[in-house]
């Protein structure tokens, strides 16, 4: 089977990412970031935002989006990291299974999510990427028509890996 995901090894343009902590805590223990509030720098030098659940939506109030005209019901991300230099939001939800369950079909949600966010930060010209971050219980055979899926709907996977470079964030050097 052919799938796209990148496996963790490749860490020249990104870094391991287990999921077992939120990208801001994930990216204030990488050499040459820190983090203050929500801000993300690197080597002092703001680099990124980042929103988990409520806090996107005080990210469009403060910019003067009032999602209830736009959607009709709040999408909460995992997390989301807003990317200054890409002026880009990467969407970045985890997703871990060691038994057959409900996030099968959650999978299935990218396209309608991502476009659903597109709706949100268009008036501000933010572009919009969506990103799964799986656990190698996705590699099995039974997901390859829903990994073929999030790719064919222009959504990305990766399986324990964050593309750093990919999302336009600064690569740690060793």
């Amino acid at each position: 089977m052919k799938i796209g995901g990148i496996g963790g090894a490749n860490t020249k343009t990104g870094l391991v990412f287990e999921g077992k902590t939120d990208i801001l805590t994930f990216l204030s223990k990488q050499k040459g970031y820190s983090v203050k509030g929500n801000i993300v720098y690197f080597n002092n030098e703001e680099v990124a935002r980042t929103f988990k659940k409520y806090a996107f939506y005080k990210f469009l109030e403060e910019n003067n989006v009032n999602w209830s005209n736009i959607i009709s019901k709040k999408l909460l991300p995992d997390d989301s990291v807003f990317v200054i230099i890409k002026n880009t939001l990467f969407i970045i939800e985890v997703k871990f299974q060691q038994v057959a369950g409900s996030v099968d079909e959650k999978l299935q949600t990218c396209d309608f999510k991502k476009k659903q966010y597109q709706k949100l930060l268009s008036k501000l010209n933010i572009e919009v990427e969506y990103i799964y971050i799986l656990n190698d219980w996705f590699r099995q055979e039974q997901y390859k028509d829903v990994l073929d899926y999030i790719h064919s709907v222009r959504c990305q996977y990766y399986f324990e890996y964050l593309p750093l470079e990919k999302i336009g964030l600064p690569i740690p050097t060793n």
